[in-house]
């Protein structure tokens, strides 16, 4: 196959070399015959001046004639302009990757754009102009994704070693003991949160003025997460094993996995079955500020029974994330994003655009079923796509 590969990619090399030097002597006689047909005007019209009866006629054809010649759009390395060269290929990828040849620096002989032009201007997502009115035109410049907070000077050396902060051990023994302690397996459920994000989408504005705090769907997710839990007992419990028991809880310390510098943080809501979604949207906003600033204390963090973890922020698409001894689950939450769906009333059946997200629950098997698992995922996914926040959340 990779000898396959290589020979048609010769034989294409060879019919865009062939292609290119078509154009160019095409370019080139269709210049030469304008420039000609220029200069009999000239000398037609100079006649003209100097008494010649048949200067009308010869001016009439002389402009007809230049007005055959190519006046597509020009341009060169130099600045100076001129015809875009490029490829049949070349300008096939240029135009299936949505970007305007004009705008692309070319660096081959004569101004002309190379294949290798073309890859870089496709790396570097280059967009048309906003006047060029083809499919693509508008499309928005995405921004680079941030790089890791962690910062490594290595002075020049090829390797550094440096010592775990306390923070790190600790996450590292935790994650550990809880792969070699726990029987824990990923299951997962896709849900449909378009009336969730619409809601979202209409209202933020008016709620972070009114509650001095941001509306995420993170917070309305955890909203049904409590809402949910009563109904799987399992879900927010504990085992201990070598004593035989089970701890199962009424309340709910919803534990949130927070991103810092330092490493991944998980403090808890205290009581979290007793807010609702505004009130859960307030405490999401005032624990992650005092994990950032460093004002967590120690009831913060112990105590958790279930955990969220939103790595949806970031964009992933599907988690398998570790459980948090001695929690028997824990929720991802990965990114919200629009998707063709098929939807139907019943009747007949239509794709439409709505927002799609995957539900990613790690549980703990020697406590919970698979079913218990599935019952809870099913249940959760019913309460986003169909319960009402709006009177929640001031709406």
């Amino acid at each position: 196959d990779d000898e396959d590969d290589e020979d048609d990619s010769d034989k294409q090399d060879k019919t865009d070399d062939k292609t290119d030097d078509e154009d160019d002597e095409g370019d080139s006689d269709k210049q030469d015959k304008t420039d000609g047909k220029a200069e009999k005007g000239e000398s037609k019209r100079a006649d003209s001046t100097n008494g010649s009866g048949s200067s009308g006629t010869s001016q009439s054809s002389t402009t007809s004639k230049s007005a055959e010649a190519p006046t597509g759009p020009r341009r060169s390395t130099s600045g100076e302009s001129g015809p875009i060269l490029a490829s049949p290929l070349v300008r096939r990828l240029l135009r299936e990757a949505g970007i305007d040849a004009s705008s692309v620096a070319a660096t081959g002989p004569g101004g002309r754009i190379t294949r290798q032009d073309a890859d870089g201007a496709i790396a570097r997502g280059a967009t048309r102009d906003a006047s060029d009115g083809s499919a693509g035109s508008d499309r928005a410049r995405r921004e680079r994704p941030n790089a890791s907070p962690v910062e490594i000077d290595f002075d020049g050396d090829r390797e550094i070693t440096q010592d775990l902060s306390r923070i790190r051990k600790a996450i590292a023994r935790s994650m550990m003991d809880s792969l070699h302690n726990t029987a824990q397996l990923t299951a997962a459920v896709e849900a449909d949160l378009t009336a969730i994000m619409q809601l979202r989408n209409a209202i933020k504005d008016d709620f972070k003025e009114r509650e001095g705090a941001s509306l995420t769907p993170l917070a309305i997710i955890a909203r049904a997460v409590c809402m949910t839990l009563p109904r799987h007992p399992a879900l927010n419990a504990s085992i201990d094993q070598e004593a035989g028991t089970a701890t199962y809880h009424s309340f709910i310390n919803l534990g949130i996995a927070v991103d810092t510098e330092r490493g991944l943080l998980v403090p808890n809501l205290k009581d979290a079955q007793d807010l609702d979604a505004a009130g859960v949207a307030r405490a999401i906003g005032d624990i992650a500020k005092r994990t950032r600033d460093r004002k967590l204390g120690p009831d913060d963090i112990a105590g958790g029974t279930f955990t969220i973890t939103n790595t949806g922020s970031m964009g992933t698409l599907f988690d398998t994330p570790i459980l948090n001894p001695p929690e028997a689950a824990i929720l991802a939450t990965p990114a919200i994003e629009k998707r063709p769906v098929v939807i139907s009333d019943g009747l007949s059946d239509a794709i439409a655009i709505r927002w799609m997200t995957y539900l990613c629950l790690t549980y703990d098997h020697r406590i919970v079923d698979g079913a218990d698992a599935a019952r809870f995922l099913q249940d959760l996914k019913w309460v986003l796509e169909e319960h009402d926040f709006g009177p929640e959340l001031g709406a």
